[in-house]
C-alpha cells in the first residue's frame, strides 16, 4: 500500500472523530473527494429529482470528474487536517 492511500485511509478515519459536524458544503466537499480518490469518475444514475440529498451529493461528485485519484486522495487529506487543525 502506498503512503498516499494509507494517509488516505487514516484521513478517513479520522474525520470521524471531528469535534464539530461540518457544515453542509464541507460535508459535500468531503464526499465527492472520498468518492473521487476511492471510485474515480462518477458512474451509475443521477437520483430523481426529489432526492435532494442524493443529487446534491452526485452533483458534487461529478465536479471532480477528470480529477486524478492521487490528486482527489491528496485534497481529501489536506481538509481533513485543517478541520482537525
Amino acid at each position: 500500500m502506498t503512503d498516499l492511500k494509507r494517509a488516505f485511509e487514516q484521513a478517513a478515519e479520522d474525520v470521524q472523530g471531528l469535534g464539530m459536524r461540518p457544515d453542509n458544503d464541507t460535508l459535500l466537499k468531503l464526499y465527492a473527494l472520498y468518492k473521487q480518490g476511492s471510485e474515480g469518475d462518477v458512474h451509475g444514475d443521477q437520483p430523481g429529482f426529489f432526492d435532494f440529498v442524493g443529487t446534491a451529493k452526485y452533483e458534487a461528485w461529478k465536479q471532480l470528474s477528470g480529477t486524478s485519484r492521487e490528486a482527489a486522495m491528496q485534497r481529501y487529506i489536506d481538509l481533513v487536517h485543517q478541520l482537525l487543525a
